[in-house]
């Protein structure tokens, strides 16, 4: 297991408690500081026994490797990509778009996934969704974005029958302030890659009438149906979220 998916092992576990870095923090007995450290996946410098102690404290086990409930743990990090896909997926339905989630593609050496690829039949459009619940890597999440693009109007062809005259490209974050200030640390290269956010996508999924490169934050919401969190007007500056 990467220092990557420690850090989301932790974060994964403490969402699942409803607790907060700060609460983890004190629980173990560290700074919040160690905390943010952990989940970003740069606890290296850290000693073994502070892991332990930080995992302990949202019912983990850390032994070189992140254990919980035997298997459970995988489909733990899975889930809150999965409710991602779904709450976006359900609004694309809503706008009126054929949906079709997990589109497996092998095309020109390359093979992967697409989260969701969208159709609109009367607009000849389709929309490459990619959903994330954390930002980790921008450059890599860019360059496969762009293979799947590229490869939007094959796939469609083959799934659905007809090819698009009009492509577009989402990015769907999963909400949080977290999120939103890593964003904003790359909005520099965000900017340029997805200069459409949040009114402007929900105007073009309802006419998509040329090509679109959008960006929107998605709130998750727990399992009573109430949003996870409510993020501040402060932090809504970096874009609109959709509901």
């Amino acid at each position: 297991m990467d220092d990557v998916r420690v850090g989301r092992a932790l974060r994964a576990l403490r969402l699942r408690r409803g607790l907060r870095q700060a609460d983890v923090a004190t629980a173990a007995g560290v700074a919040q500081s160690t905390i943010s450290l952990v989940e970003r996946g740069h606890w290296s410098t850290l000693s073994m026994r502070t892991v332990r102690r930080v995992f302990g404290t949202v019912d983990g086990r850390f032994d070189g490797l992140v254990t919980w409930r035997g298997g459970a743990l995988d489909r733990l990090l899975d889930e809150r990509h999965a409710e991602l896909v779904g709450a976006f997926a359900d609004r694309l339905r809503r706008a009126g778009w054929v949906v079709v989630i997990e589109a497996t593609f092998s095309e020109y050496g390359e093979r992967g996934a697409i989260d969701i690829v969208a159709a609109r039949p009367d607009h000849r459009a389709a929309l490459v969704v990619e959903a994330k619940t954390e930002v980790v890597s921008v450059e890599e999440t860019l360059r496969r974005l762009d293979v799947k693009t590229r490869l939007a109007p094959r796939v469609a062809a083959e799934r659905l029958g007809w090819r698009p005259m009009v492509v577009g490209r989402c990015l769907v974050i999963a909400d949080g302030s977290t999120a939103r200030r890593r964003v904003a640390r790359h909005a520099r290269v965000l900017d340029q890659a997805f200069p459409v956010r949040g009114h402007a996508v929900g105007a073009w999924l309802g006419r998509p009438t040329g090509p679109m490169s959008g960006l929107l934050f998605l709130p998750l919401t727990n399992r009573s149906g109430t949003r996870r969190r409510v993020v501040s007007p402060r932090h809504r500056a970096v874009g609109d979220s959709v509901v």
